[in-house]
């Protein structure tokens, strides 16, 4: 038996609004890199990088195209705990599909607790290197996935032509630095939080490709830097009735699960 299960995912979107008609100061617009916009994002990718543990609550936007032409907005919610080098677990909240990720060093599984079906997989014995399984392999993509990587400051800023600070703002009370990064058939950008803890409050990412300029956005809450998450927490014990079934492969077009 095999299933087919959206993904979830958090990267995500773009827009300069100015608020009750004061104009808002949008920075160089110039094709250049500004080193503040680098080293800003580097602080952010080594602060979280060296977190040994975290766990954080995200909220995201996805839009899709329908064939008429009509944007529609998804929305996804999710609950990620991670603990470096070896444990993840996602739960995806809400919605019309509940699902649970766990990553316990030696193994990957989906599972869908309304349908009472999970997949499980042997994986790799770090989190990069899972991470990658799992997207190339499965198709799946976690929550937070690309902060997570320990090298995500390379990641994020291959081929970037355009890095930008575009001023301070206050998302959910926090002040943050609003950064924008253009590369070749993508926009993204990050609303990073000033001071000590430089973390992510809200990423973006839209895809300049086709005319649509689709984007996916998520906002972050809940930060805990010292979650008790003992072994237990990543590994998956199978309730009672479930039925165990086979990952689809990502080349079905599926979204891997």
């Amino acid at each position: 038996m095999k299933i087919s299960i959206p993904a979830v995912i958090a990267a995500l979107t773009i827009g300069t609004v100015p608020a009750w008609g004061i104009a808002a100061d949008t920075g160089s617009e110039t094709a250049a890199v500004d080193p503040a916009a680098v080293q800003i994002l580097q602080k952010m990718t080594s602060f979280v990088r060296d977190l040994g543990a975290f766990s954080v609550h995200t909220q995201t936007t996805l839009e899709d195209l329908l064939d008429s032409g009509q944007r529609i907005d998804f929305d996804v919610a999710a609950d990620v705990t991670v603990r470096r080098p070896d444990k993840i677990r996602a739960q995806r909240v809400g919605g019309q599909l509940r699902q649970e990720f766990y990553y316990d060093g030696k193994s990957l599984t989906l599972f869908n607790p309304d349908q009472g079906v999970y997949a499980t997989q042997l994986a790799p014995g770090t989190i990069e290197e899972m991470l990658d399984v799992a997207r190339e392999e499965l198709g799946l993509t976690i929550p937070m996935a690309d902060l997570v990587y320990g090298n995500a400051y390379a990641i994020l800023m291959q081929g970037v032509e355009s890095a930008t600070v575009f001023g301070k703002v206050t998302i959910d009370g926090i002040a943050c630095d609003h950064l924008a990064f253009r590369r070749p058939d993508v926009d993204f950008q990050l609303w990073v939080a000033s001071g000590d803890q430089p973390l992510p409050c809200k990423f973006a990412v839209t895809d300049t490709s086709t005319p649509a300029l689709l984007s996916t956005v998520t906002v972050t809450s809940h930060w805990n830097l010292a979650p008790d998450a003992g072994n237990a927490e990543f590994e998956f014990t199978p309730p009672d009735g479930a039925t165990s079934v086979t990952f689809l492969p990502a080349e079905d077009g599926s979204g891997g699960q």
